[in-house]
């Protein structure tokens, strides 16, 4: 018998599970939890001692996590993610040349601006391309649903994720949308958020290492009772847990440093997705949408 009665038969319903028991699973069972949720075509083609790897683990430690779940090894867990497969699904493709990609870059010696260039170009380039494969266009709709419906929408953005949180507050507030950006200037996080109610949206972007003004922001927003639109790099981060909804997004790395195209363009995505959704709704007062 290939699982026990309790082992979820499904690729989709293992992750569900995986979300939902995240924060009862060991420290080491974690970051195998992780790796299956942010990199599952890899756990369906590669080996036990190459997933360990690049894990960070034990292959026992795989073993282990596959039995908590219910499978009887992690050859039976492995075969749920191969059987989803799509013939020639563009994500595999997708982790073998950002892998090859950064094992060029990271052996090459840094030459002129031109050579950097090139490099995050290219490295963008697949980010973007991977951005647009991977998000399901349910839950982008779905985002953009939630920033419609709201009174107010709250954004938040800390440390590196600062300038898309900017950005998405300027832009709603160029389409009329109602928008609170929570600076945090002064050290007012928390009374620039005291008005948050059940009616409105809190919007976060935070990426590893999470920021903990993020999360208290969550926190607050939660027991207000508002609706909250994380955009983050893992499903089970910090600030994606508690979320309504999240939008996970996977930025280049090149030669150690992470960018924010992705993000950025995902965040143009939802404010011209809402413009021209309100667009198709009766205009108030004759005013036009427009992004300056």
């Amino acid at each position: 018998m290939a699982t026990t009665d309790s082992a979820p038969e499904t690729a989709e319903a293992l992750r569900e599970e995986i979300i939902a028991r995240y924060d009862t699973l060991s420290k080491r069972l974690q970051q195998v939890a992780r790796y299956v949720l942010d990199q599952p075509n890899a756990l369906a083609l590669e080996t036990l001692a190459v997933l360990a790897q690049r894990a960070g683990v034990q292959p026992s430690t795989i073993v282990r996590f596959a039995k908590a779940f219910g499978y009887e090894g992690a050859a039976q867990m492995q075969r749920l993610f191969r059987n989803g497969l799509i013939s020639g699904d563009s994500a595999i493709s997708y982790r073998e040349r950002v892998r090859e990609f950064a094992e060029n870059v990271d052996n090459r010696r840094v030459g002129g601006p031109n050579q950097v260039l090139s490099e995050f170009v290219h490295g963008n380039v697949l980010a973007l391309q991977n951005l647009e494969k991977s998000l399901d266009p349910r839950d982008l709709a779905a985002a953009v649903d939630m920033i419609g419906r709201a009174d107010s929408v709250y954004v938040a953005g800390f440390r590196r994720s600062f300038p898309v949180a900017a950005y998405l507050a300027y832009s709603l507030h160029q389409v009329d949308k109602k928008t609170v950006f929570i600076d945090s200037v002064g050290g007012m996080t928390r009374q620039q958020i005291h008005a948050i109610s059940k009616r409105d949206l809190l919007l976060v972007i935070s990426y590893q290492p999470y920021a903990e003004e993020a999360v208290h922001l969550i926190d607050a927003a939660v027991e207000a009772g508002a609706k909250v639109l994380s955009i983050s790099d893992s499903l089970v981060s910090p600030v994606a847990k508690p979320s309504t909804l999240v939008l996970q997004v996977h930025e280049a790395e090149i030669r150690k440093f992470r960018s924010l195209s992705a993000s950025m363009c995902l965040a143009q995505s939802l404010v011209i997705g809402y413009a021209f959704k309100q667009t198709r709704a009766p205009k108030r007062n004759g005013s036009t949408l427009g992004i300056r």
